[in-house]
């Protein structure tokens, strides 16, 4: 690429005594928790290659400038320079299923979890560039298992609510393998692009709201296909509960007010933030009574009941691990703390709930919170933000 790898390695040959496993690129993969490079057979016209591995150290990107600087990149500009060096080879489907899912669930994990900033970028990114080709290219080959399965089964409707099966199904509708009608359901309040690939063969988009109909007409989309509908949940969040049974069961008090507060779902994202709205609760607002769901996350549960242990709030905090009760918790609810979430959103919303925001993760996350907060109907308690004094203004405060 005239950058100067090769010259570079030379150098280190010379005065370092380093050897070069492989003269144009090495491959990189993990092993017990380690990361290792490893040589093969591929080298281009250098004709160096060995068939070695070595723990890997550091990765170097090289450019051409006037003047020798050596910088360490920050994690959001690693990410950026790493991505557009991945090569998928797309021979194998079995390959291709287990590194897509390294690079979307896996990647999700554990950038939401400890450097949400990069999966902001990522999510952004996934609509264009590199990121979005790996991710259209992997979902070709993955239609054609889906194809086995759809052939089988042949429905004459297919409805998906993730944007990666509906991807796969205009696929296989755009090379004549499929003839279903496709029905796509947005789950978030904010369109992306992955969504939106191969218009032509979805027969319908059913979005959240109207605004976000006018955004998919400002790209492109038949306005014969696309439905403002809300996004779908169950119907046992629209019956009618008898709240005095339900404060009884969970020992509440029917003379106080009810906040439904949600940990954040089972990798417990933004947990020190969580775990400080929780204490700001307990120790300052004594006036309210709370049911802390902390779901299948058994470490942030036990931090919920130390809260409560340490602020004698066993009466009036309640905490629960995974609960099917959401429905009618809701509806003895004044107040929901949550992420957010497209389907928590919506069940909020169709309880006729205030909700109170916390931790999106940059993205799609985001993206709701600044909806539900421009429309009136959540309060985002962002990260710079006076958790005691927030929280008094929302409740001291009827109108709000």
């Amino acid at each position: 690429s005239g950058a100067g790898k090769s010259t570079q390695a030379a150098l280190w040959v010379k005065h370092m005594g380093a050897k070069v496993l492989n003269g144009d690129r090495a491959v990189i993969g993990q092993e017990e928790g380690k990361w290792y490079v490893y040589g093969w057979p591929v080298c281009g016209s250098s004709e160096i290659c060995y068939n070695k591995r070595t723990e890997l150290s550091s990765i170097v990107f090289l450019d051409q400038s006037k003047t020798d600087t050596i910088r360490k990149a920050n994690p959001l500009q690693a990410v950026k320079a790493l991505y557009s060096q991945i090569t998928i080879n797309s021979w194998n489907s079995d390959y291709i299923n287990k590194a897509f899912n390294k690079i979307t669930t896996k990647a999700y994990e554990e950038f939401a979890k400890k450097a949400p900033e990069i999966w902001g970028f990522m999510y952004k990114q996934s609509e264009r560039g590199p990121i979005a080709k790996i991710s259209s290219d992997s979902n070709k080959l993955m239609a054609l298992k889906l194809n086995k399965i759809l052939q089988e089964f042949n429905p004459d409707y297919v409805i998906s609510t993730h944007p990666f099966s509906s991807q796969m199904c205009a696929y296989l509708k755009k090379k004549g393998k499929a003839n279903f009608k496709l029905a796509t359901i947005l789950t978030d309040y904010a369109p992306h692009d992955q969504w939106l690939l191969y218009p032509e063969y979805v027969d319908y988009f059913f979005v959240a709201h109207s605004g976000m109909r006018e955004q998919l007409l400002l790209k492109g989309i038949d306005s014969t296909k696309v439905f403002a509908t809300g996004i779908p949940l169950s119907n046992r969040f629209l019956k009618q509960y008898d709240k005095n049974e339900i404060l009884k069961e969970f020992n509440l008090d029917d003379s106080k007010k009810t906040v439904l507060f949600f940990a954040g779902g089972e990798f417990g994202l933004g947990k020190n933030t969580t775990l400080e709205i929780l204490k700001t609760f307990a120790e300052d607002f004594k006036d309210l009574q709370i049911v802390a769901i902390a779901g299948r996350n058994k470490s942030m549960k036990e931090h919920f009941e130390q809260i409560v242990k340490e602020s004698s709030r066993e009466d009036s905090i309640k905490v629960l691990d995974y609960t099917n009760m959401v429905p009618e918790l809701m509806s003895i609810s004044s107040a929901v703390v949550t992420k957010p979430g497209g389907l928590t959103t919506t069940e909020s919303l169709a309880s006729g709930l205030p909700i109170i925001v916390i931790n999106p993760i940059p993205g799609q996350e985001e993206e709701n919170a600044e909806l539900l907060e421009n429309s009136g109907v959540a309060v985002w308690l962002k990260k710079d933000s006076n958790v005691k004094e927030d929280l008094e203004s929302i409740f001291n405060n009827p109108e709000k």
